[in-house]
């Protein structure tokens, strides 16, 4: 069969793709601290290979080769909250999972007082424990927000500013994206510093999606799709007009 008909199924099928994630972008305008993805595409075959009985050609077709997130500073939207912080600069906040250990990071400074319960150093006269419940720093979702040295941050008063730690990469190429705005390091984002952005109080960071950059992203998506299709559409009338000569 003609080979722009693949080139031209895949290129649609990689344009939808693209329009998937432009719409997840979309979707998180509000979101604060999320960061836009991107979509990188290559070319499938960009060289002659020898095959079995012939030599195949290059230029079959484009695939997305992986979706990149755009770290760059979102906007300042000021909420009048003392919980709500925002870091000016490079760096994220560290969320941990009590329960499971794990240690993300995020950009999303919208913070809460969460109850945790601990050890208060006492016993009862059973000789057992005495649990202690205090306030600490969380992001509502039940995990906590990790200090400077790496600890819980007890909250006694919401309106002073808490020891918020700052952490940061080398580089963020890669890193895993557990949900909108909370992301997980890779071997190649390399060892753990501490940050040098600055921590901001009673201001958040917005979405750094642009909703006039991603519309023209649509527009464009759109018409690589038509044409996709109509590539497809075109060999497929090549193809009946052959198989009708030959008949």
């Amino acid at each position: 069969m003609n080979q722009s008909f693949y080139i031209g199924a895949v290129g649609a099928q990689m344009q939808q793709r693209r329009l998937n994630i432009i719409g997840d972008n979309i979707a998180n305008l509000n979101t604060v601290g999320f960061k836009a993805d991107r979509s990188d595409f290559t070319a499938l075959m960009y060289q002659n290979h020898r095959g079995i009985d012939e030599e195949l050609p290059m230029g079959v077709g484009t695939r997305l080769l992986m979706t990149s997130t755009n770290f760059a500073q979102g906007p300042v939207e000021d909420n009048g909250r003392s919980l709500d912080y925002m870091i000016e600069g490079d760096g994220f906040f560290a969320l941990v999972d009590l329960a499971t250990g794990e240690v993300s990071y995020t950009r999303n400074g919208a913070f809460k007082m969460s109850e945790h319960v601990r050890d208060s150093g006492q016993v009862d006269e059973n000789g057992q424990p005495i649990p202690e419940k205090v306030f600490c720093l969380g992001d509502g979702q039940g995990r906590f927000v990790l200090s400077e040295q790496g600890g819980l941050i007890e909250v006694t008063d919401p309106t002073q500013k808490l020891p918020i730690g700052i952490f940061d990469y080398a580089n963020y190429n890669g890193m895993q994206q557990l949900d909108d705005t909370r992301y997980l390091p890779v071997d190649k984002n390399g060892g753990l510093r501490y940050g040098t952005g600055k921590l901001q109080q009673g201001v958040l960071e917005g979405s750094n999606a642009d909703l006039a950059e991603e519309y023209t992203k649509v527009i464009e998506s759109q018409r690589a799709y038509g044409m996709a299709l109509k590539m497809v559409q075109t060999s497929d009338e090549i193809e009946a007009t052959i198989n009708g000569l030959r008949n």
